[in-house]
């Protein structure tokens, strides 16, 4: 949908500021809410080929799904279009109550069909984002018979293959995959057998509380308030995100009001605004961790005693207190910190002169030479540097190759890396399963397998006592049982020292002006704006 220039020209009116006089009020329009943040990394708007935390963030306004996360208590889920839902007693079929007299932005009631549709199309189209509903066991083949609408306000989600049916539900509250489409207008725009997606690159079909206006890639996105929403209109007219890549230019602009909210600040210039009355932080704690990854395809780290080493040359703390303040807090376990299935961390730490009786053991007394690939960004590259450096005090030289996340993530898809700094994990679900399935889980180790979406088959780490254990947890229903096996994982995983060693976990710090009320950022990134205003 495009707006008038006439439109466009009042709104940048509002958002641009030009010649600012030191001490005018330069705060943006009460009604609107003004964002800055990088995005270079928005490539499409369509849910079913959109990964990264920003889209989900502007989905999670144009879209809503059947249930959602608790902001406050990300544990507890809670209805959305769906009014309730219930589980089987065999723990094989969830069925979904939809919430009465909803529509779409276009006027179409949202039924069923449109829910059994929009889980149908992600599989059908067999992108990044289907990787998760494959996991449970779900096809192109199958799905329209497993996801299916009951009648006009039921729809039925039925596992192909046993798994836990709380672990689906957080997918479902979670995953960008998991908005619901209004099948009907997207299938207007259908080209050939594209089922919308080139419409919905840069388009929206969907029943959230903004609708898009319109989207300039690398510019500005603009929504405005879908006063027929089903949870009542928003507080805020209109949502304007502009596509700032300069922590600097965010700083001064939040600092003197022409934003409402900057993500994606540096370290330095969140530090230097956290005594400013002005603006507020918070910090979001997201699901994906910092890690050492080590490449077992190489020989000199299929030795367990190397990689024992190796964990004992990370220097966590240091790491942590002085590289990942605003970017990660400490976590050594491959669980999401909060988790209660999750163990107190190891407590590793640098001891070089364990390391090097580990590297004699394995017959590497004076070290041997490396590669660690890297991101050319903060704080990936800080982690490197410093690996680097406690490497070389047990004889490993190692070389750093930077790169982009292609050139680095691409070479570890294709199993060819020594070493790696990377970030990953399970993402928002809350659920151990999510995490293991993604870190540890490598049911076919052969290279001809293609497991990419698995980062244990990208290692080459292959435990088949690990892959019994994650596998028998997932379905074990008594929840008592489960949190041992969950518990006996890690002490496993820890013994038999596994080729993804944690560092940090991941957070997000976002800087908000301070007559802005009700943002709560979201860990699972989708952060909605329903409720926000200004108090002025």
């Amino acid at each position: 949908m495009s707006i008038f220039p006439s439109l466009w020209a009042r709104v940048l009116a509002a958002i641009v500021v030009v010649g600012v006089v030191p001490g005018a009020d330069a705060r943006t329009p009460v009604d609107q809410l003004i964002v800055g943040m990088s995005m270079v990394n928005l490539l499409s708007l369509d849910p079913a080929a959109a990964t990264g935390l920003d889209v989900a963030e502007v989905n999670a306004n144009l879209y809503d799904m059947l249930l959602v996360q608790d902001v406050a208590e990300p544990d507890r889920l809670l209805p959305a279009l769906a009014e309730r839902w219930q589980v089987s007693d065999d723990r094989t079929t969830l069925t979904f109550t939809l919430r009465p007299g909803v529509r779409f932005q276009s006027g179409n009631p949202l039924t069923a069909d449109d829910v059994a549709w929009s889980l149908q199309r992600v599989l059908k189209l067999n992108l990044a984002l289907a990787s998760t509903w494959k996991a449970y066991g779900f096809t192109a083949a199958n799905a329209e018979r497993y996801l299916r609408a009951q009648d006009a306000n039921t729809f039925v989600l039925q596992l192909p293959r046993p798994s836990d049916p709380l672990l689906v539900l957080n997918t479902l509250a979670t995953s960008p995959s998991a908005f619901v489409l209004d099948r009907k207008t997207v299938l207007e725009h259908q080209k050939n057998t594209d089922l919308g997606a080139a419409w919905l690159t840069t388009h929206a079909a969907g029943s959230g509380a903004f609708v898009l206006n319109d989207w300039r890639a690398n510019d500005v996105l603009l929504m405005s308030r879908f006063d027929g929403y089903w949870g009542g209109p928003a507080k805020l007219k209109r949502v304007v995100m502009r596509n700032m890549t300069e922590s600097q230019s965010l700083r001064l602009m939040i600092e003197r009001g022409d934003l409402d909210i900057a993500k994606g600040m540096s370290a330095p210039d969140i530090s230097a605004l956290q005594h400013n009355d002005k603006v507020r932080t918070q910090t979001l704690q997201r699901g994906t961790l910092y890690y050492v990854a080590l490449s077992m395809k190489q020989p000199v780290f299929a030795d367990e005693r190397v990689r024992k080493a190796i964990r004992a040359l990370i220097d966590y703390q240091g790491i942590n207190q002085t590289v990942m303040p605003h970017y990660g807090v400490i976590n050594q376990r491959p669980l999401p910190l909060g988790l209660t299935a999750r163990l107190p961390d190891p407590g590793y730490r640098l001891d070089v002169e364990q390391a090097r009786r580990w590297l004699a053991e394995a017959g590497y007394p004076q070290g041997f030479k490396t590669t660690i690939r890297v991101l050319a960004e903060q704080p990936f590259i800080n982690i490197a540097s410093s690996l680097q450096a406690t490497l070389a005090q047990a004889g490993i030289e190692a070389s750093i190759i930077t790169g982009t996340g292609n050139q680095v993530y691409g070479a570890m898809r294709e199993r060819n890396f020594d070493i790696i700094v990377g970030r990953g994990g399970g993402g928002a679900e809350r659920h151990p399963h999510s995490s293991l399935r993604t870190l540890v889980y490598n049911p076919d180790n052969r290279d001809e397998a293609r497991l990419s979406n698995f980062q244990g088959w990208r290692t080459a780490f292959f435990s088949p006592e690990l892959n019994r254990l994650i596998e028998q947890a997932e379905v074990e229903p008594d929840a008592s049982k489960q949190l041992a096996d969950y518990q006996q994982i890690q002490v496993r995983l820890d013994q038999q020292v596994g080729a993804i060693v944690p560092i940090s976990q991941m957070t997000d710090t976002v800087l908000v002006y301070a007559d802005v009320t009700n943002f709560h950022g979201h860990s699972a990134a989708t952060t909605r704006y329903k409720d926000v205003y200004k108090t002025r």
